[in-house]
This record gives C-alpha cells, sequence and structure tokens, in this order.
C-alpha cells in the first residue's frame, strides 16, 4: 500500500486524505496540534473541521512531520497560504528522497504575492522534487466527505505529473480532469474567494439574484483579466477552476469567504468578523495581493478595488456597490476578446 503524506488537517485537508483512503492509499495526515492529530489517530474523527464525518482506519494522524513524510510516494500541501513557506522549509529538512509534491491551496502568498507553485518551486530543491502539481476545482470539503459527485482538476507544466495525480485521486465520486495551464488554474482558485466576499456582501445587503449574477459574470473577467496578463490561457477561467470554482464558492453557505462576506455585508467589522469564523478566510488577503499586482500590472479590477476598500479602508460595503454602479459605461466584450486574441498572438 502507498503512503502519501498530507500536510494540513483542515477540512479540505481531511477530506481529500479520504478521497486517497478510499483509493487504497495509506494516509499520513499532519497537523500542528497534537490535540487534533492524536483525535484522528484514536478516536477516527476531526469534529472541529468535519463534525460527524468517520475517518478511514487507513488515516493516521500525526503531529511529528518526520513521521508523515517518512516513506511517502506524494506530499499532498493543504496549509494556509501565509503559512506554506515555513511549512515547505520544515518539510525540506526531513526529506531524504525526491516526491511528488502536490497542493490544493487556494491562495496568494501574502507580501510576495506569489502563487503557491512559484513558493514551492523557491524553497524545495529539484533534487527533492520530481515535480509540483495543483489541484483545484469546484470542491467544498463538507460534500466531498459525504462522497458526493464532485469534480476537480489538477495541472502542472509536467503532464505525466498531472497524470499521476490524475490516478491517486480519481474514483466514482472525485473526477480529476488533467491541465497544462498551471498558472490559470492557480489564479482562478485563489481570486475566485475574492468575488465570494463581494457575493457575501451583497446578500448580507439584501440585494437579490440579479447583482449576484452581475457580480460573478463581471468578477470572472477580471479574473481573466489579471491571469491572461500573468500568462494564463484564457479559457481556463470557463472551466472548472475559473467558472465552476466561482459558482460554487458564491452561492453556497459551505464557502467560509461567502459566510465572511455576508457579516460584512451586515455591518461586521472585519476583525470581528475573522474572529466569529474560525478559520482561515483566504479571500482577505489575497484581495489585498490582487489589488497590489492589478496596480502594478495596469488592470482595471474595480470589483476586486472595492471589495480590498471595505476590507482595509472602512468603506461601507453600500457605498461600495453604489460606486461600482455609477461607474463609466463600458463594452462588455471587448477587452475579453483582446486577451484572448493576445494569447492566440503568442503562441504562434
Amino acid at each position: 500500500m502507498k503512503k502519501v503524506a498530507v500536510i494540513g488537517a483542515g477540512s479540505w485537508g481531511t477530506a481529500l486524505s479520504m478521497v486517497l483512503a478510499d483509493n487504497g492509499y495509506k494516509v499520513s495526515l499532519w497537523s500542528h496540534r497534537k490535540e487534533q492529530a492524536d483525535e484522528i489517530l484514536n478516536e477516527h474523527t476531526n469534529e472541529k473541521y468535519l463534525p460527524g464525518v468517520v475517518l478511514s482506519d487507513r488515516i493516521e494522524g500525526t503531529s511529528q512531520l518526520g513521521n508523515a513524510l517518512d516513506q511517502a510516494a506524494a506530499i499532498l500541501l493543504v496549509v494556509p497560504a501565509k503559512a506554506m513557506r515555513d511549512v515547505l522549509r520544515q518539510i525540506k529538512s526531513s526529506l531524504k528522497q525526491p516526491v511528488l509534491f502536490i497542493h490544493g491551496v487556494k491562495g496568494i502568498e501574502p507580501g510576495s504575492f506569489k502563487r503557491m507553485s512559484e513558493v514551492i518551486e523557491e524553497e524545495i530543491p529539484e533534487t527533492l522534487r520530481t515535480a509540483v502539481v495543483v489541484l483545484s476545482g469546484p470542491s467544498h470539503a463538507e460534500e466531498v466527505s459525504l462522497r458526493h459527485p464532485t469534480t476537480v482538476a489538477v495541472a502542472s507544466s509536467n503532464l505525466e505529473a498531472a497524470k499521476k495525480a490524475q490516478d491517486l485521486f480519481f474514483n466514482h465520486y472525485f473526477r480529476v480532469y488533467t491541465n497544462e495551464d498551471t498558472v490559470g488554474v492557480e489564479i482562478g482558485g485563489a481570486l475566485k474567494n475574492i468575488i465570494a466576499l463581494g457575493a457575501g456582501i451583497l446578500d448580507g445587503l439584501g440585494y437579490g439574484d440579479n447583482a449576484k449574477a452581475a457580480l460573478i459574470t463581471r468578477g470572472l473577467a477580471e479574473i481573466s483579466r489579471l491571469g491572461t496578463k500573468m500568462g494564463a490561457h484564457p479559457l481556463t477561467f470557463i472551466g472548472l477552476t475559473g467558472m465552476g470554482d466561482l459558482i460554487v464558492t458564491c452561492t453556497s453557505i459551505h464557502s467560509r469567504n461567502w459566510r465572511a462576506g455576508n457579516l460584512l455585508g451586515k455591518g461586521e467589522k472585519l476583525d470581528a468578523v475573522l474572529q466569529q469564523m474560525g478559520m482561515v478566510v483566504e479571500g482577505v488577503r489575497t484581495a489585498e495581493a490582487a489589488n497590489a499586482l492589478a496596480l502594478k500590472m495596469n488592470i482595471e479590477m474595480p470589483i476586486t478595488a472595492a471589495i480590498y476598500q471595505v476590507l482595509f479602508d472602512g468603506k461601507h460595503p453600500k457605498d461600495a456597490v453604489d460606486e461600482l454602479m455609477d461607474r463609466d459605461k463600458k463594452d462588455e466584450i471587448a477587452p475579453i476578446s483582446h486577451s484572448l486574441a493576445e494569447k492566440i498572438v503568442r503562441e504562434q
């Protein structure tokens, strides 16, 4: 039985561990909290993150990173974006052989504004990694843990590595597609959290489906503009890791970003919201990163800018919506067509 080390025992790391266990793999699920690791090992539960779910005895909890990594054929990273670099440095000191790195983190590193695959490649030397793969798509951990039908994508510049990751996770309820556009998959997965905050804000303000549909559609246009400028293929954003993930995150109460936005729309302050959530809300820091990238790259992202102002400048959510609605008249399709044309020209 091959072993996979899953680093990060939150809801998503635990749900993906269940998929791997269902596929016959031995899973070493690492938590930095010993009491959580002991609960997973001895009680076969992770009540804080997936209450009521019973875990397979093929999933072993551990708080010892070296134990998790020992003889692992692959490493799945599911930690907060802000913690990724520190965790990788710990992993590097414990690794004894090259392994396949997979990450399921939908965020951008604060400060450096780098994608997670870039952080992995910076911290883990080529002698200790066979390849880097990103796993993303419309996938609430709560539903995956119940084995509800779910479809995701795995992306890597190394297609054979992506196929290996596909083989690891693919089963009758967890369908996995391959993709070679790592940039697009990572940017789509990270930036959709910003738009989900906005969707929650709209619901908190009491607005209806018209407003949310407009936000999702125009939000996707913003994500596509930034992603394409960073080297992604425009068509990636109409796939699972773009539009698919955007829909599920903007419309579900399972989404912690939607829930956080909903509280903001109802008038609560950011610090109180984050304390109440009790879990990482990746969209908050991603909004900061995306806003900075948009300014640096001279890309128009008005929704992202508005959400940034609500989060960090104290702007009232209703004022932010009003200002978005009062912007100058625009053409809907021309900017997207231009981005696609630029991509085609670069590939010729």
